[in-house]
């Protein structure tokens, strides 16, 4: 779904410098940063490194970049 939000120019500006050190574009970093800014805020116990590494391995699992794991 497709909406318009009204953002400041200081947020958009931050967002373009990110996007391109992490390869995103406009909208995947800010839809990133809002996932994990979620995520901080449900789980406050748990350190935001840890947050970022679950978020890129749901990533990954959703691109197909993982296999699964078979124990024995």
């Amino acid at each position: 779904m497709l909406i318009t939000v009204e953002l400041s120019d200081s947020l958009v500006q931050d967002a373009k410098s990110a996007s391109k050190i992490t390869k995103r574009n406009l909208s995947e970093q800010i839809e990133h940063w809002a996932r994990l800014g979620k995520s901080i805020e449900e789980n406050p116990e748990l350190p935001v490194l840890l947050i970022q590494d679950i978020l890129a391995s749901q990533a990954d699992v959703a691109l197909n970049k993982l296999s699964k794991f078979r124990f024995g």
